[in-house]
């Protein structure tokens, strides 16, 4: 099963691709999608949509896992990250892929073993889980996590757990 993993944000969308045969996993491909913060949001949305549709059609995942939005203190902030997520959220449904949405800690959990985890010990168990593998910064490092996470997730629905 190939997964896309997908940590959204305006400026920065983390992506990753990896292929689970079971508890197995593999790196594919991982990246980030930046915008221009100098564009309107309807063009900055289009950029990341059409990049993402891109992303989608060059790598053809099976399915895809996008985090779930965390309330910012500033509230434009968080808008603007749920205006990003339902822009991706858009796009995977276009191309008929199935999305797991999964909460921050829960990936936390689920690749470092507790939901409290920094944000550095979630990127060193993504290069202990894949070694050897190049991250393209940490919101691809963010996204690979949330495809782990959705594979761990598979696996253990395949197992009747």
């Amino acid at each position: 099963m190939k997964i896309l993993g997908l940590d959204p944000g305006l400026g920065t969308t983390g992506w990753g691709l990896v292929e689970a045969d079971g508890n197995r996993l593999r790196h594919l491909a991982n990246g980030q999608v930046k915008t221009d913060a100098k564009e309107a949001l309807p063009q900055r949305l289009s950029h990341l949509a059409l990049q993402i549709d891109a992303l989608i059609k060059d790598h053809d995942p099976d399915c895809a896992a996008v985090e779930e939005i965390f309330v910012n203190k500033n509230p434009q902030s968080t808008l603007k990250l749920a205006q990003a997520r339902g822009a991706l959220l858009a796009v995977c449904a276009q191309g008929g892929i199935e999305v797991g949405e999964y909460a921050a800690r829960l990936v936390k959990k689920s690749v470092v073993g507790v939901g409290n985890a920094e944000k550095r010990q979630v990127h060193d168990m993504v290069k202990v889980l894949m070694p050897g593998i190049k991250i393209a910064g940490s919101d691809a490092a963010d996204a690979l996590a949330v495809a782990i996470t959705h594979a761990h997730h598979a696996a253990s629905r395949a197992r009747g757990l």
